[in-house]
């Protein structure tokens, strides 16, 4: 079975996601990386659910929630980064949310002219 590059990357998005929270926690960080971690985490689980989806409309909506999260996560990293985290190289994780949001947008650009047609 080929692989499903969105699935992984958002996958191992998440993973690294969770790594940074635990880190910010052990900084007494509890509210902004808890923000971060349910985006970062909801990117994955709304491409899965994609995946299942019932229609091409559920599936364009799914992926389209995944890409806001994305976005999100990435203000959330933006955020933890300016504030003065300094343990953590927010460059190499802002720098896959990003990919992952370029992904995500194709994606739903694409599914959106292909249901038209």
């Amino acid at each position: 079975m080929k692989e499903n590059l969105v699935k992984t990357k958002s996958f191992e998005f998440a993973l690294e996601a969770i790594q940074l929270y635990k880190l910010l926690l052990s900084k007494n960080e509890f509210v902004l990386s808890k923000q971060f971690l349910r985006a970062a985490t909801s990117i994955g689980a709304n491409v899965e659910e994609a995946d299942a989806g019932q229609s091409k409309r559920d599936f364009i909506a799914k992926i389209s929630i995944a890409s806001k999260e994305a976005r999100e996560a990435n203000y959330w990293l933006r955020l933890l980064k300016a504030s003065g985290f300094t343990d953590f190289k927010f460059e190499e994780l802002t720098r896959k949310s990003e990919e992952l949001i370029r992904i995500l947008t194709a994606i739903v650009k694409t599914a959106q002219s292909n249901s038209r047609n």
